[in-house]
Parts: C-alpha cells; structure tokens; sequence
C-alpha cells in the first residue's frame, strides 16, 4: 500500500475539509506525497501519539481523585469520580478480600478477576508498608493497564483501517475519553472486544470466539455481537466460521464462569441479582419520561413511566420488549436490506439500540460505542455533535449529584435536557447508519474497501443467501413453504437419494 491509497479526511469528509479552510484547505488530487514508511511521523504513530496524550490528560484529570480522600464532595466538585477508587473499599479489596470468594461483586466474572489480581498484592504490599496509600497505588496501577487496552483498541482500529488510518484519530481523541477513560473497568473489555474484530476480520475464528467469550466474561454488552454474526451468516450463506465464533465464545465464557458458578455461587449471582432489582437508573429514557417537565402534573413526569418507576419486574419487562423490538426490526433491514451490511454496522446498532431502550444507562457506557462508532460510521461532523452532547450530559451528571448529595447547582430540567439531547444524538446516530446501510453508496468504508474490511469470512462473499422478502412474511403461505423445506431434508436422507433417477451405466 502507497500513500496514494490512503483516505485523506479533507478530501472525503465535509466537516473536515470546512475546517481545513483555516489552514490552507483540503489536500489537493495532484499534492506532492512521501511514502509514510520514509518518515518517522506516519499517520499511524501520531494517531499512537495522540491516544497516549489523551489517557495521559484523563489521568490528570482524575488525579484530584486517586487519593481517595474525598472531603467535601470533592470527587463531585472536580468531576473525578471514578467506581475504582469506591469500590477498593466498597469489595472489601482493601482488607484482602478474594473477589466473589469472600465478598459478593456486583461484575461479570473477569473484571472481578481484573480487579483481584491487582488488588490483592496491592494489599498485601501495604501490610508491610503502613505508610503506603494503597488506594492510590491500585488506581494509578489500573489506570496503566486500562490504558493500555485502550491504545490496544486504537492499535486495532489502525490495522482494521489502512487505508483510512485517520479514522481511528476518532477513537484516539474522543473527548468523552478524557472523562470517563478509567470511571469504571470498560477499556478492559473494549480491549478484549477489539481483539475479536480484529481476530475475525483475519479469519480467525477461533481466536476470535476465545476473545468475544473473555469479553463478554468481562462486560455483558459483548453479548450482543452474536446476533449480527447469525444475521449475517444467514444472509450470506456462510455458517462454519460464524458457528465456530459463536461455539468457541460459549465454550470460552462457561469455562471462565465456571470456578466461580461452583465454588462461589452466591458471589456469582449477585451480578444477575443486582441487575433485575436495579430501578430507573439517571439518564435513561426511563429517568426521562419520570421527571419530564413537559407534563400536566404538579410534581411533573409522564405515564406509563411514573408507574413502571414503581414497579422493577414491569421495567424489567418493558425493556426487555422494547429492545426485542429493536433487535427484531435491526434484523429485518439486515436481511432487507438492498446490500449486505457490515459487521461493525451491525454491532454497533445493536448496542446503540440496548442503551436507548435499557433501565440503566451508566457514564461510562460512551466507551462501549465510541469504537463501535468509528468502525460503523466514520464521519467527523455527526461524531463531535455526539460527543459535545456526551460533555454536556457529564457535566449535567456531577451536578445532579452535587444538588442530590449537597447543595443546589442546577434544576432537574436541565439535567433531564441534557439526557434528552445525549439520547436523541444516539438515536440520530442510530438513524445515519441505517441509512447508510439502506443506502450502500453513501458509506464511506465501503466506498474505500469495496465491501466489508472487518467482514471477515463475510467479506467479498456473495450477496445470493437468505434476503426477507416481503412474501416471506405471509404466514398464508407459511404451510406450503414448510412442505418444500420437509421435502428437501427427505432428499438428503439415504432413502430419498435412493428414490432420484439413477444415471444409466457406462
């Protein structure tokens, strides 16, 4: 690949070509262009460069924080809370305590293990060291590993994007990174999942089934990547790396589980217990509808939210309902639709789909869709209208819990907008890539690739397996369509072959 093959940004994107006005404008057809390997400065060190001065400011960020002494509301004050900190203490980490073996964790197995593995000697270091601020040594010691499956995440952009490195400057500066990079133990499992897209766009899959199962053993949202591995198994035709993916993660996750399942299954359980009792969450579509001002009553809010916050198993059920719904309809436009659609497109409607229709809807949940976003849809403009409204959300947050925990900041109506806006530039994100998906042409990744860079066994296969048509969906023709299918297993059948016309001998 030559430095003509890579996608220049002020030559495809609109936004960016407005701002590269400022600076001379666009990159011309006919400008004079080095190969980057004779330059130390290539995209993708810079793009590195970029990344690791991103967590370098989060940490600065958060470092009011680490000492986990927290007077006065400070970690509210100076916007640096982070689950890290709390929960050293909150897991019992701080007396040595092994997660889900001696203490409950409210986390999928493998970032309790994340966080076991280095709290404990954290511990048993400060015991011999009563001058040593062991929470502050336990943070700065996730911070670093975070990190790095953050930049791993960015690395693996990269690869997955060559001809268009400048993409993953998207996921490297991301502003809702800088805020909430290490809030909670995400970059660990983002890590793990760009390490399967990575080992499924190289036609790995069993690589790639080891990596979804630890992910989705480390955070539950990579769970979701299943259905559109079946989707598109189903529109293409190809079954044998999508079902040895999908067999190898189950097989991964079940073994990972299973220690703890035994041996510690009350520790196990508090994870799936915690999920089902958890009430409307702030900044959920839920939190919205409870405390819109938009509402005849005195103290505000709407129906039917007001009653589904006063019953937990009837939000549980409108969840599940509503993001059925939404998984229903992403599957009719991924086998509608007038092309295959890309994996990344897929995921990342999914997940987006789950966060707008989900009870709880955490700060920190930005990171799950960032790189899901970048590999979907690269485009600048709508990104940073997204990610300004992420700031404003954050921003929002820490002063809710400021007027909650001690002293009036803001109203609920400008927390409530700002949750507003956060869900509606999710969902017009949501719309953008349907779009494009409907409309192949104006997808930028297909335009550069030809097809589906991350498709992996998918990939350049031919678009001539299952399409719902809208024929399929008459269930008067349901009963016909179920004699063809019986009477076509019967011809594979050793007795239906034997019944075929036989060709005559030579």
């Amino acid at each position: 690949m030559t430095a003509s093959d890579v996608v220049n940004p002020t030559q495809e994107d609109g936004f960016v070509r407005g701002l590269a006005e400022a600076t001379g404008g666009p990159l011309g057809e006919h400008a004079s262009r080095r190969d980057p390997a004779d330059r130390f400065f290539t995209v993708a060190r810079i793009v590195m460069i970029l990344a690791l001065f991103v967590f370098v400011l989060h940490w600065i960020q958060k470092s009011p924080c680490q000492d986990g002494a927290w007077d006065d509301w400070e970690q509210y004050k100076r916007f640096c809370y982070t689950d890290i900190v709390a929960l050293y203490y909150a897991e019992e980490l701080h007396e040595g305590a092994v997660p889900y073996f001696d203490h409950p964790v409210e986390y999928p197995v493998l970032t309790g293990f994340f966080m076991g593995v280095l709290g404990l000697p954290v511990h048993n270091l400060a015991e011999s060291r009563p001058s040593m601020n062991q929470v502050q040594a336990f943070y700065n010691l996730n911070v670093l590993l975070l990190a790095a499956f953050g930049l791993a995440a960015v690395a693996v952009v990269l690869a997955l994007r060559r001809r268009r490195p400048w993409d993953a400057a998207m996921l490297a500066l991301a502003p809702a990174t800088v805020v909430t990079a290490t809030v909670n133990w995400d970059l660990f499992a983002i890590g793990l999942t760009a390490f399967f897209f990575y080992a499924w766009a190289r036609r790995m899959p069993v690589i790639a089934g080891i990596m979804l199962g630890l992910a989705v053993a480390a955070k539950f949202y990579p769970l979701f990547f299943i259905g559109p591995l079946f989707l598109l198994a189903l529109r293409s035709g190809r079954w044998r790396a999508a079902a040895t993916t999908i067999g190898t993660a189950v097989v991964t996750w079940v073994l990972v589980n299973a220690p703890v399942f035994v041996w510690a299954n009350d520790g196990w359980d508090k994870f799936w217990q915690l999920s089902n009792t958890r009430g409307v969450d702030w900044g959920t579509l839920y939190y919205i509808g409870v405390h819109s001002p938009i509402s005849s009553r005195p103290g505000g809010g709407m129906q039917p939210f007001l009653w589904l916050d006063q019953n937990v198993p009837r939000l549980n059920l409108a969840t599940y309902v509503l993001f059925g719904l939404a998984c229903l309809g992403i599957a009719v436009l991924a086998l509608r639709a007038p092309r295959r659609p890309r994996l990344a497109q897929l995921c990342f409607l999914v997940v987006a789909v789950f966060l707008l229709t989900s009870k709880v809807w955490s700060q920190q949940f930005v990171l799950w869709l960032i790189p899901l976003v970048v590999l979907a849809r690269p485009r600048w403009g709508s990104f940073l209208a997204w990610q300004a409204a992420e700031l404003g959300y954050f921003l929002a947050f820490y002063g809710e819990l400021l007027t909650v925990s001690a002293s009036f900041v803001i109203p609920e109506g400008t927390f409530v907008l700002a949750a507003t806006l956060r869900w509606t530039m999710v969902a017009v994100l949501v719309g953008l890539v349907v779009r494009d998906i409907l409309r192949p042409q104006r997808d930028v990744v297909r335009r550069t690739y030809g097809d589906d860079p991350d498709g992996g066994d998918f990939d350049g296969a031919p678009d001539n397996g299952f399409v719902l048509q809208p024929e399929h969906l008459d269930w008067r023709r349901w009963p016909d369509r179920l004699s063809d299918a019986r009477a076509r297993v019967r011809a594979l059948t050793p007795a239906g072959r034997s019944q075929r016309p036989q060709p005559p001998p030579a």
